[in-house]
């Protein structure tokens, strides 16, 4: 999953109240799909910065809810407002996002080198997607050979 720091960085959900956020303001239908179809509760996500002077993943997270209707499609004042969204028949869900650990900058350039990551989507020219699958073995490896976890 990523996102701009200014909007949501690692930091702003490790310091959320139970380091929990809404992923709300999706509104590309192929990235609902993975939040509404695919996601399930405990599943890891890569927290990943992007649109900054230095992308890359942040830290480790995983999906504390399932799907739900995401309010600001709702509020007229909302950069996130859906005229043709009801809630009797909402166009946008969110999940919450619950942060479990900042992890040291792993870079794009970094994830880009490794021959063994060639395949994930978020590195794909033309990617725009906030949310992109990532395969077990992708996760794997970036967790055993690209993550230094802190030794706290």
């Amino acid at each position: 999953m990523k996102t701009e720091p200014g909007e949501c960085s690692i930091d702003d959900v490790m310091n959320a109240p139970g380091r929990t956020v809404s992923w709300f303001g999706v509104r590309n239908y192929q990235a609902r799909n993975f939040m509404r179809d695919a996601m399930r509760p405990g599943d890891a996500v890569l927290f990943y910065h992007s649109s900054c002077p230095h992308p890359g993943v942040a830290g480790i997270a995983r999906i504390a809810s399932g799907p739900h209707p995401d309010e600001c499609q709702f509020d007229a004042n909302s950069g996130y407002y859906d005229l043709k969204s009801s809630r009797e028949a909402p166009r946008w869900v969110a999940v919450d996002v619950e942060g479990l650990i900042k992890i040291p900058l792993v870079p794009i350039a970094e994830l880009r080198a490794r021959p063994e990551l060639s395949g994930m989507r978020i590195l794909q020219r033309g990617n725009r997607l906030s949310i992109t699958p990532v395969t077990k073995e992708e996760f794997r490896f970036i967790a055993d050979h690209l993550i230094q976890f802190p030794r706290d």
